[in-house]
């Protein structure tokens, strides 16, 4: 009861104090809600955390990129907040070290720095920096590190026959059992050992980057899994274990199907859809992971705009849309909780059943007809 009074009070507090702030930020020019919704799905140089009045609340990340003057490093405040909005470089905004470097707020480089040359043409240098994703994904991998380290400790210094652990990690044996359990073992069988450790980590680190990217405010936020970047790069991953991985007869099934023979010759029409189902696969793994979670955030985002959207309009009107907007919220974020869960283990799952259509071996019937 104690703490069901004190989530009223909140409750109360947000229903009739978000209004009222709304309603001034609206006051004040307008709410760019594209601009809420990219900036939380698209990649910067900064992480922007809140406003605090008229001045935001922003980490400035390092900038390494290297020109054709060599090499420059600085951070992100280096850059103008606005661009300019007269002369040749009008919507950039530049750089108050380097009169050529700029960052791109519209075009093919938009949000990316770039180098001016003096006839106006854009030029891409060679970009190490430090933006959010990669500050992200830094954050992640060491949450990642801690999932199993933590664990393992416990397992080193005790016996299998001592009493389950609990708190933190029992929950993550709890993971680690129902993965291997219900994904891993029905679908690799004897070589479930094999890959287990690569399919694990897999789950785990689109897990934690999944409910990472639920959390509004550092270290979290980052919509990590909503970068295609990333989600290409898992895919290519699962992509690779697979076909290092393909048997022999995994390999003639792709070349020579056991289809009637006018499906492969003269016209290899067989072969052909084969072989463009080795890249399908992956494609679409990366596709439903990424499609998934930044729709998942973009709609939460928009939802919680609702709230600004309704303060232009009266705040009687705005605080009850307020109590539907944030309720509305509230069941989002619990589902992409699940959602987050989801998409890991199919993720994991699909992996494992390629993995296992690759590691296919010759039947007995087969091998007494050869």
């Amino acid at each position: 009861m104690k703490y069901l009074k004190h989530l009223l009070c909140m409750a109360v507090m947000l229903f009739f104090l978000l209004p009222g702030a709304a309603a001034s930020e609206s006051k004040g020019g307008g709410v760019d809600l594209q601009g809420i919704l990219w900036g939380h799905i698209k990649d910067s140089y900064e992480w922007h955390i809140t406003n605090i009045g008229d001045k935001p609340v922003i980490i400035n990340l390092p900038v390494i990129v290297k020109t054709s003057d060599g090499w420059y490093t600085g951070w992100a405040e280096d850059f103008e907040e606005e661009p300019l909005e007269h002369g040749s470089h009008a919507g950039y905004r530049p750089c108050k070290n380097n009169p050529n470097l700029f960052i791109a707020t519209k075009g093919n480089y938009e949000r990316r720095i770039v180098e001016l040359k003096p006839d106006g043409t854009e030029v891409r240098p060679f970009d190490i920096s430090i933006t959010k994703s990669v500050c992200v994904l830094f954050i992640d991998a060491i949450l990642l590190l801690l999932c199993i380290l933590i664990p393992a400790r416990w397992c080193r210094r005790h016996k299998v026959t001592d009493k389950a652990p609990k708190g933190f990690t029992g929950l993550m044996h709890m993971f680690v059992m129902y993965v291997y359990d219900e994904v891993i073992k029905p679908t690799l069988g004897k070589e479930a050992d094999k890959y287990a450790p690569y399919l694990l980590t897999c789950f785990f680190f689109i897990f934690v980057a999944n409910v990472m990217g639920i959390v509004p405010f550092p270290p979290g936020g980052g919509n990590l899994t909503g970068n295609i970047t990333i989600t290409f790069f898992l895919a290519i991953c699962t992509f690779l274990v697979t076909n290092f991985s393909g048997t022999k007869h995994y390999w003639k099934d792709i070349f020579w199907p056991d289809v009637p023979a006018w499906l492969k010759v003269p016209v290899p029409l067989m072969p052909v859809i084969e072989i463009f189902g080795i890249f399908t696969k992956p494609f679409a793994l990366m596709v439903r992971l990424f499609a998934n979670m930044m729709a998942g955030h973009a709609i939460a985002l928009a939802l919680t705009c609702i709230i600004f959207i309704m303060a232009t309009m009266g705040i009687v009107l705005s605080s009850s849309m307020t109590i539907v907007s944030v309720g509305m919220s509230i069941f989002m974020m619990l589902l992409e909780i699940l959602v987050s869960f989801i998409q890991a283990l199919v993720f994991t799952m699909l992996s494992a059943v390629f993995i296992s259509l690759a590691r296919v071996h010759e039947s007995a019937e087969e091998k007494v007809k050869a």
